[in-house]
């Protein structure tokens, strides 16, 4: 008689946040019912209403993923890039359920958790592949940084009261210099992150692209500029300048370079695999997470009424 593979998830909760914590304790104990095994990293677990579930295993931190089919992540953009870097290089799919403000990671919002739940137990989703960026810095020629963004990159000044002064190259080539507060390398994931706020596009996650967004850059050529996939990108703090920068991977990782440092990014090899539960128009994400106000709308009803000479209502 075959033994059928033991199933297993993984659980990501918001640590300090204990209505993150019950939830997760909730969910791994449906999983655990419906006889899938349910683990978490080890500091998920102390002193939390996760940990107090019996038959949740605790897992390395440095790798949580091993064996497991999903990794399901309880919170907000913050904790669902938690998992991502936690999962990261392992193929096993994310499945986010917002429990933040925005969550434009996420799958699935709280009150939508018991029918996750179910969806999980009957292996009814689907998975796409979302660019990440490869990210390194480098001083005075030595590799000071080596890091991975879903998001985005950002390089920006370190000090409030002085700008940073940078040039941006694409392809090998130098596009242009600006005085500026940092500039923000992104994928058409994180165009709806901090490259949105500082006055980018939105892009659709199914384009291939990357995004160089300046941020309050003192310039008469100083938009946001959409590039291909493969394209090289590399941000160069001018020798000449003053102060330094930070450069930060996602809100998540961080360095400090200081002038002369270089910043590449170009597409990693290895993607996020998210896992979907419905296959919800990218459009209608927009309009709900941003609250777009679409009334008066009428639709391709309308418009079918009206070519076929019937009442449009």
């Amino acid at each position: 008689m075959t033994t059928l593979p033991e199933r297993r998830i993984l659980l990501v909760s918001h640590a300090r946040r204990r209505d993150a914590q019950e939830l997760a304790a909730a969910v791994a104990t449906r999983l655990l019912s419906a006889g899938i095994a349910v683990c978490a990293p080890a500091g998920d677990l102390a002193g939390t209403p996760l940990g107090s579930v019996s038959g949740v295993g605790a897992v390395d931190d440095a790798h949580p993923d091993l064996g497991c089919e999903l990794v399901v992540v309880l919170g907000g953009d913050g904790t669902i890039l938690r998992g991502a870097e936690l999962s990261r290089g392992s193929g096993v799919p994310l499945l986010g359920v917002n429990l933040g403000h925005v969550g434009f990671l996420a799958e699935v919002e709280r009150h939508d958790l018991d029918r996750t739940v179910e969806q999980i137990c009957a292996r009814d989703y689907t998975v796409e592949e979302r660019t990440t960026l490869q990210v390194r810095a480098w001083e005075d020629g030595r590799l000071v940084f080596d890091s991975w963004a879903l998001n985005e990159v950002s390089v920006e000044k370190a000090s409030r009261e002085r700008m940073v002064e940078l040039t941006v190259e694409i392809d090998g080539r130098p596009l242009s210099t600006w005085g500026c507060d940092g500039v923000v390398l992104a994928t058409p994931t994180g165009s709806t992150a901090y490259a949105f706020s500082a006055g980018g596009p939105v892009v659709w996650p199914d384009v291939e692209a990357l995004l160089v967004v300046p941020i309050s850059a003192h310039a008469l050529f100083a938009r946001p500029l959409v590039v291909g996939p493969t394209s090289h990108l590399a941000v160069e703090l001018l020798a000449r300048a003053e102060g330094s920068a930070v450069v930060c991977c996602d809100g998540r990782r961080v360095v400090d370079v200081g002038p002369g440092a270089r910043v590449q990014a170009e597409r990693s090899d290895l993607p996020v695999r998210l896992a979907r539960l419905s296959q919800t128009v990218f459009t209608d994400r927009l309009v709900d997470k941003f609250d777009l106000q679409v009334h008066g709308w009428r639709g391709a009803t309308a418009r079918r009424q009206q070519s076929s000479g019937g009442p449009a209502t």
